[in-house]
């Protein structure tokens, strides 16, 4: 029997240089999809036709792609629901966070809950699907894996622990058909209204001591004093001593 597989894609950007590309886990998602259902992979984006990078994806073998026509500020939760919901859709693959625009990680989490549809979040791999029933792999920290069992139809964010995507190909690439379907444009009211800023690194969390006693803590603590980066505080004032907690926070980075 075969699998109903749609393949979530958006535009996304190089680490380094900004240019548009591909998005790396959308690729994944693409990817992972095309090893499902191979050639009925479906790969749908929410955006403008005329993108350019849309082709990348495209030349990993896809015959066509599917692109709900709308201008950039428009919201693609309602267009994508309203889409999935009326085809017989049993597997939506994306990936955890898009790369430009908002990006937010918040779309699959949103889509499963208008769908009502399960979310499995940091998929790696699908061992099977039998009976209505799928038996996935999620990625865990540290390189673990969790076996999972979830009824379909489901939604589920494509980790970097799935298959490595593909290269794209010229020639695919250039073959492949964009096709359009109209949608009704909904203005995303909550992205219009915000001011969009690049995320800054969380602080650093201090190591947590593990210790039985009030001595072992204590040892911890004053371990890193031997290695020559630290210093040991005797018989000093409570503002000196303030001014060398201060001081560690900020090296630490939790306090800025």
């Amino acid at each position: 029997m075969t699998t109903n597989v749609i393949s979530l894609v958006s535009i996304g950007a190089h680490p380094t240089s900004g240019r548009p590309r591909r998005a790396d886990q959308d690729a994944r998602a693409v990817e992972l999809g095309l090893q499902l259902a191979g050639d009925n992979l479906q790969v749908l984006h929410a955006g403008d036709i005329a993108e350019p990078t849309l082709r990348a994806y495209l030349g990993m073998g896809l015959a066509q792609l599917y692109v709900l026509e709308q201008p950039e500020g428009a919201d693609a939760l309602p267009v994508l629901s309203d889409y999935l919901r009326g085809s017989e859709t049993q597997v939506v693959l994306t990936g955890s966070q898009a790369e430009t625009g908002e990006g937010s990680g918040m779309l699959p989490f949103l889509l499963a809950e208008q769908l009502g549809w399960p979310l499995i979040v940091g998929l790696a791999q699908v061992e099977s699907i039998d009976a209505g029933l799928a038996h996935v792999l999620q990625a865990l920290p540290r390189g673990q894996r969790r076996r999972l069992k979830v009824r379909l139809p489901f939604v589920a964010t494509v980790d970097n622990a799935a298959p490595k995507p593909r290269q794209s190909a010229y020639g695919p690439a250039r073959r492949g058909v964009l096709e359009a379907h109209e949608v009704q444009v909904m203005e995303d009211e909550l992205l219009t209204g915000a001011i969009l800023q690049p995320a800054k690194p969380r602080p650093k969390r201090l190591k947590v001591i593990k210790a039985k006693s009030g001595a072992d803590r204590m040892k911890a603590a004053t371990a890193k004093a031997s290695g020559g980066g630290g210093q040991v505080l005797k018989g000093v004032s409570a503002e000196e001593g303030a001014q060398a907690i201060l001081k560690l926070l900020i090296e630490e980075g939790v306090v800025r």
